[in-house]
């Protein structure tokens, strides 16, 4: 893709809605590869950092999980963990897209392919704001769904809802915005730039970061979620008790777990999550190189 240093004529315009098309519709096939491949051990993450006194450690939790609820638990909050991460992908994607063009023109690059993989982890930093917008209600009702058993409660999708809207209105939706957000720009940050480093280091010299196949995208992947989880995951254990028990604000639930419980309460759930992300970030970006290759040759 070259960038146009003309006036924006109709062609420039049609080819950036282009792009952005292709980018909305392959980050929304990335976002559903991305649920299927992690959803059981995202239910054990928001099990274990919200329940920490009931489940020692993950896989005692995975276990229970399946002993008691069986594969349909591991799946619980499946529906609006698809809304959450379809929606997040899809607005994330296409945003990254748009916000690398913006970057490449106040920087000056003629063209995509030449920006740094700073610049680029900060497009993706830009782009995880307008995510976050949609992320939060979706990832609200699936926490809450996610943690029904532990809190005793027998609750829908719809119900959920609805009990929201009633008791705090729309706004009770954006419950989490705050460690949402504390999550997802820098995390995406580290997210993009991880990933864009290691195509480069993968991409062998005299051919292009798109020509290194499906192992090693994946393998980009992976260590791309890695390096997101990694980095946001205390900001992710204090978003799930606020959606789950709809109390507290970020500043003051952060420093109250890490005071009763201590700092290592705030990774509870790392690992799974690290294994988790592997499958996830892997399928993620697998999906949506091919299918943007894909679309990119078809239109």
């Amino acid at each position: 893709f070259q960038m146009s240093h003309g006036g924006g004529g109709g062609s420039s315009t049609g080819s950036h809605l282009k792009d952005g098309a292709i980018d909305l519709v392959a980050g929304t096939l990335g976002g559903v590869a991305n649920v299927y491949a992690g959803q059981p051990l995202d239910t054990v993450k928001v099990k274990v950092q919200t329940f920490p006194h009931l489940y020692t450690n993950w896989y005692r939790c995975l276990t229970d999980t399946f002993k008691l609820d069986g594969v349909r638990g591991l799946y619980a909050g499946t529906v609006p963990a698809l809304a959450a991460n379809v929606a997040e992908n899809a607005v994330l994607f296409t945003a990254y897209g748009y916000c690398q063009k913006a970057v490449a023109k106040l920087t000056g690059r003629a063209d995509l392919n030449s920006m740094s993989v700073g610049e680029k982890a900060f497009s993706g930093s830009l782009a995880a704001v307008f995510a976050a917008m949609v992320l939060c209600p979706t990832e609200l009702v699936k926490c809450k769904l996610q943690a029904a058993r532990e809190t005793g409660q027998t609750i829908t999708s719809s119900s959920v809802i609805r009990s929201i809207m009633k008791e705090r209105g729309p706004r009770g939706f954006f419950m989490g915005l705050s460690p949402t957000l504390a999550r997802e720009v820098p995390g995406y940050f580290c997210f993009f730039g991880a990933y864009e480093t290691c195509r480069h280091l993968l991409t062998p010299i005299g051919k292009s970061k798109d020509e290194i196949g499906l192992a090693k995208t994946a393998f980009s992947g992976a260590v791309g979620g890695m390096a997101l989880w990694t980095s946001i995951f205390p900001a992710d254990v204090v978003k799930s008790r606020m959606q789950v028990t709809g109390q507290g604000s970020f500043a003051g639930l952060l420093s109250k777990i890490a005071k009763e419980e201590g700092i290592m309460a705030l990774y509870k759930g790392l690992l799974p999550t690290l294994i988790r992300s592997c499958l996830a970030s892997g399928s993620l970006f697998v999906t949506y190189e091919e299918s943007k290759k894909l679309m990119g040759n078809l239109f």
